[in-house]
């Protein structure tokens, strides 16, 4: 996997990311950083990436089980460091799930192995941020 990312004078403090699968992600920072305020910051692109991550497999995990899923909405909310470097150290994710008759249990199993074995992202966050989940169930 791979990335090249690169900065956009005109900008101020604007970067463009190009991925290894040929996509673009910008970023940006605050404006008394130098920043504009055009795009994401990189460590809010870096959380946002971690709750894609996981959300990406609770719905395959679910699926998988033949569950029938129809949405999965993860709100997550971070704690950093007060001083450099401001690593995450608190991460919580909530996760709300919707579906036709959805098994708690079901949902439950599918954040843990996303927690615990699948999720690279969060796993490896986890080494400074103590990770916390919940979730709730809506019907479909």
């Amino acid at each position: 996997m791979e990335c090249t990312i690169n900065w956009v004078p005109a900008t101020g403090m604007g970067f463009v990311a190009e991925t290894g699968s040929g996509h673009l992600l910008t970023m940006d920072g605050a404006p008394d950083g130098g920043g504009r305020n055009l795009a994401p910051r990189p460590m809010e692109t870096l959380l946002a990436g971690a709750g894609g991550c996981t959300a990406y497999d609770v719905v395959l995990i679910l699926k998988r089980g033949r569950h029938e899923v129809t949405g999965c909405e993860v709100k997550v909310t971070s704690e950093r460091a007060p001083v450099d470097p401001k690593v995450f150290t608190r991460i919580h994710l909530h996760f709300k799930v919707s579906g036709r008759n959805l098994p708690e249990a079901a949902v439950a199993r599918a954040i843990e192995l996303s927690h615990d074995k699948y999720c690279s992202a969060t796993i490896m966050l986890a080494k400074t941020a103590e990770i916390t989940t919940g979730f709730e169930i809506v019907p479909a």
